[in-house]
């Protein structure tokens, strides 16, 4: 349905305010980023360092949501770039009077950095550190002595060394434990889940269906990281880590309730789950967790029908069972999980990982071109975004790009009219500390939220760095500003033409493989043992619907000559939707109805078959082909249980995807086999 213009305006801007609402944690945050943004300013000012404001805006990369990773982080940061530039130093020994030789050492460290930042496990940091040492072979070329090519090497170390060192003291003493992260969100859960209960309405439930397709989240990494700080018993980590899955479960359970068609439950029982529901969030919020958690009884469960009873059975169930760890059993098995190492197992067998290394480096030494050859060094920022704006799919790029690019204009703004009318007034370096603070502040707002708006948040931070801390004393040179407006422009297109043209990466070639993930996940947890095996594959599933949605929205970011046809994505993405019905209720039904798991998790295998890349041409399931949910004795169930709940959207998930062909010619490009 296509809604006026004004409907769909309000739409817009219901949108944006919910994606700049406030959230657990997300003010302290900012705060904390804004404080070590001018703590580092303090010290770049203090030293004149070179380009201070690239230093600050650094902090929005080494900075992390609780102090142990903030504190790992940017340990191994400085441990990296003192590797880094200790080999660039011998480097510079060779190379620092042929700028034919400079050039090649940077596009050589460029591309093996840029390899690792997308085979290994240095991918969140290896684009900084790929950036870091680029730029300091830059600063080489204005240096013609072997003193100045030294100094400018150490200040290139200072540009991780300071914010890093910052970073690291502020956390210890004001970053949040990971333990009270991990509390605070499954409180935040709760809540939302007695919201939606109480009164669905829109805004509530946009928040709740996004945070149930985040899964787990980062909580279970917190939880992870409270042990390795052994600040918590083990006992209360473990309960913890049965409350996440218990969260999850509860999360479906709402779900099921909201997406019914008619009402499952009198308002007064859902106002008592909603009470229990809040109960647990503020022992959550408090620094516990609940225990012997129970519902009133309800006295006539008659009168609910088969589907309102098994809700009921296992809402009961994820309550009674909040945070009580089960006996530990083998884990269920998952053919995606790898062994560990450095490497990613496709590292030096998939040529996606060279490709962005050398889409990116030759961007970066295309913008490097530029600049030296027009001698206009003010538009060397375009270096620097070329390393930032890259990402691995064409898609993901293209969005990263666009929101940056606002993100610049209205930081430009901003830093502009603040040379204009703010730093004629600021006269002394607490008052320059207080005009950073802010805009970290109001920036980091925006960046530590919803990966829909952060890059802005960070694209604001960095172009008003730009323009408002131009060197070791207050400036108002409005051509330096302008300079490094143009050489961020001018980066961001460069790299959309290269990552568009040059080996395009569509975001649609990973849909098919992660939905054939996702049926494999449900058909495992369908026929799974034991519940706690089931709500933890639950959970997982829930993770991946995420990740398949996001990818979907993302193929709107591509250019014609890669982006699927329109009916190649509307079946992903109605499947995608009846899958999303489907989870609750295949969870639910695995332990109301034992004998149909093995039925149910046939039917599953046989789409994964749809999805599969590497198959032959599709094999069609007809109705006489496909088994149906039977009694042992053959007779097809017709009452009104569990089974009628589980076969309606499972017939047609089967539809969706056999008509004709869930692969057919329609795509673009090679679609027939994404």
């Amino acid at each position: 349905m296509v809604l006026p213009a004004s409907k769909r305006s309000g739409s817009t801007m219901a949108g944006l305010a919910a994606l700049l609402a406030p959230a657990p944690g997300r003010l302290g945050f900012a705060a904390r980023l804004a404080l070590i943004c001018a703590m580092t300013t303090l010290l770049v000012e203090i030293y004149q360092t070179p380009e201070p404001a690239l230093t600050i805006y650094l902090v929005f990369f080494v900075i992390k949501p609780d102090r142990a990773t903030s504190v790992v982080t940017s340990v191994v940061l400085l441990l990296l770039i003192t590797l880094i530039i200790g080999a660039v130093l011998l480097i510079t020994m060779q190379v620092i009077d042929q700028p034919l030789w400079r050039v090649v050492a940077m596009t050589i460290i460029s591309f093996g950095l840029l390899f690792l930042a997308s085979a290994s496990k240095l991918k969140p940091i290896g684009g900084i550190i790929a950036l870091i040492a680029a730029y300091a072979l830059d600063l080489l070329g204005t240096a013609h002595m072997g003193e100045i090519a030294t100094r400018a090497l150490l200040y290139a170390w200072l540009f991780v060394g300071i914010p890093a060192g910052v970073c690291i003291v502020v956390n210890l003493f004001l970053g949040p434990p990971p333990r009270r992260l991990a509390e605070k969100a499954l409180a935040h859960r709760l809540s939302l889940c007695a919201i939606v209960l109480r009164t669905p309405d829109p805004e509530a439930r946009r928040a709740f269906e996004e945070y149930l397709n985040e899964g787990l989240g980062e909580i279970a990494a917190w939880l992870k990281l409270a042990g390795a700080e052994k600040t918590s018993p083990p006992k209360d980590i473990a309960a913890l880590r049965q409350a996440v899955q218990s969260t999850v479960v509860i999360l479906s359970m709402v779900e099921v309730i909201v997406r019914a068609p008619e009402r499952l439950f009198p308002e007064a029982l859902c106002g008592r789950i909603a009470q229990t529901l809040d109960d647990m969030a503020a022992i959550l919020r408090k620094g516990g967790y609940p225990i012997d958690v129970a519902l009133d009884d309800v006295e006539d469960k008659t009168i609910f029908m088969p589907l309102a009873t098994a809700v009921l059975a296992e809402l009961q169930a994820a309550l009674t069972h909040f945070a009580e760890p089960p006996v530990p059993e083998a884990s269920p098995k998952s053919e995606e999980r790898a062994a560990g190492g450095f490497f990613l197992p496709d590292a030096f067998t998939n040529p996606a990982h060279v490709q962005y290394a050398i889409k990116t480096t030759s961007a970066a030494i295309f913008c490097y071109f530029v600049y030296s050859l027009l001698d206009w060094p003010g538009i060397h920022t375009c270096l620097i975004t070329c390393y930032i704006v890259s990402l691995g799919t064409t898609a993901e790029t293209v969005e990263k790009l666009t929101l940056r690019i606002f993100g610049c204009l209205v930081g430009a703004v901003a830093g502009i009219a603040a040379i204009v009318f703010l730093m004629p007034n600021v006269t002394s370096i607490g008052a320059l500390m207080t005009l950073v603070f802010l805009a970290a502040l109001v920036s980091g707002w925006i960046a530590v939220g919803s990966p829909r708006i952060s890059y802005v948040g960070f694209q604001i931070a960095f172009a008003f760095f730009l323009c408002v801390v131009q060197g070791s004393s207050p400036a108002f040179d409005m051509t330096i500003a302008r300079d490094r407006v143009i050489g961020i422009l001018f980066g961001n297109l460069v790299v959309a033409l290269v990552f568009t043209f040059i080996w395009p990466v569509s975001v649609a070639r990973r849909i098919d493989p992660a939905i054939a993930t996702l049926l494999r996940r449900l058909g495992t947890m369908v026929s799974a043992r034991s519940r706690p095996a089931r709500w933890t594959l639950a959970a997982e599933a829930h993770a991946l619907l995420g990740a398949i949605e996001t990818d979907i929205t993302l193929t709107r970011y591509e250019p014609r000559s890669i982006r699927p046809a329109p009916g190649w994505l509307e079946r992903r993405r109605e499947a995608v939707q009846t899958l999303a019905q489907l989870q609750g209720l295949l969870l639910i039904g695995a332990e109301q109805d034992p004998s149909a798991s093995g039925v149910i998790t046939l039917r599953l295998n046989r789409l994964v078959d749809e999805f599969d890349p590497h198959r032959g041409p599709a094999e069609v399931l007809s109705g006489n082909e496909t088994p149906t949910l039977q009694t042992e004795q053959g007779e097809e169930r017709t009452v009104c249980g569990m089974i009628r709940f589980i076969e309606d959207p499972l017939a047609k998930l089967e539809q969706v995807v056999t008509q004709p062909s869930i692969s057919d010619g329609e795509g673009s490009g090679d679609y027939a086999h994404v």
